[in-house]
């Protein structure tokens, strides 16, 4: 008979591996900060999002009490915690790795059409998309999605199927912001369409048709910060489809048309366009 391991078995077996850990209590939360730091009386930021100067051996502060430190994890302060934890959770940033959460099964079918496939692990009700490298952290990058890296913590669900590939530019460009106007393009300056003599990795013309289509919905859906939707759209474009050079004027102008349709101005699609290569050293 196997027995399931408890929170703080399975705690100690990720430190091991080099896993950064903390408990989670009922609801997904992390435990709350001890008096001591109640207030961020210690020195901690406010929201949890940097871990201040404190000395308190409790597990305080969110993500930033994880740790691999196995006497921190069994000490006394942090006994109480693990016989209340529902479960445990881990610091992907901490333990190099990027976590794309996929929320809702037209989030999994996006990432199915758009990302590189990586180590997978199945979720409540969607998917965790882990890829080897750190980024910032950022919520609701497009619906149903979260990405879960640097100061952020998520529940440990398994080790899941399939290797873990290395963080692609699309996976960053969903959390990237538009360049400052400084780097526009002139207006009515021509859409640069060139590659950069890269791998071409259409290897049917219905890849980059698929890709196209899931920008245009993207922008389409867009419910609020519209100029950010069409500038990181553009991004995840270019970084998949943009340096071999098979993207064409019809493939834009389906883009454009997208984002004009929102509000946006034929300048400001430029202008996106051209940050978004810039930012891309296209």
């Amino acid at each position: 008979m196997t027995t399931a391991l408890t929170p703080l078995h399975t705690a100690l077996h990720l430190a091991a591996d080099g896993v950064p850990v903390l408990p989670l209590r009922r609801g997904k939360l992390p435990f709350g900060n001890c008096p001591t730091c109640a207030h961020n009386a210690c020195g901690g930021r406010p929201n949890m999002k940097t871990p201040g100067p404190c000395t308190c051996p409790q597990p305080c502060h969110g993500w930033a009490a994880a740790t691999t430190d196995p006497h921190v994890i069994t000490s006394p302060a942090w006994a109480s915690a693990w016989r209340h934890a529902a479960t445990v959770a881990y610091h992907p940033g901490g333990a190099g790795v990027t976590v794309v959460d996929l929320d809702d099964p037209a989030a999994v079918q996006w990432a199915r059409t758009t990302l590189p496939a990586t180590r997978t692990v199945t979720t409540t009700r969607g998917e965790h998309w882990i890829y080897q490298g750190t980024m910032p952290s950022s919520n609701a990058v497009r619906p149903g999605v979260d990405i879960k890296s640097l100061m952020q913590y998520a529940r440990w669900l398994g080790n899941g199927a399939g290797a873990t590939v290395p963080l692609p530019d699309a996976v960053r460009a969903l959390v990237a912001k538009e360049p400052p106007a400084a780097r526009r393009a002139p207006h009515g300056a021509a859409v640069s369409l060139r590659g950069n003599g890269g791998e071409c990795p259409h290897r049917t013309p219905a890849y980059l048709d698929r890709g196209i289509t899931m920008g245009v919905q993207r922008i389409t859906e867009a419910r609020s910060a519209v100029h950010a939707t069409v500038y990181r759209t553009f991004l995840a474009v270019l970084s998949t489809h943009g340096r071999c050079g098979c993207l064409t004027d019809a493939h834009v102008t389906r883009l454009f048309t997208a984002a004009q349709a929102k509000g946006e101005t034929a300048r400001h699609c430029t202008d996106a366009w051209t940050n978004a290569r810039t930012a891309l050293g296209m």
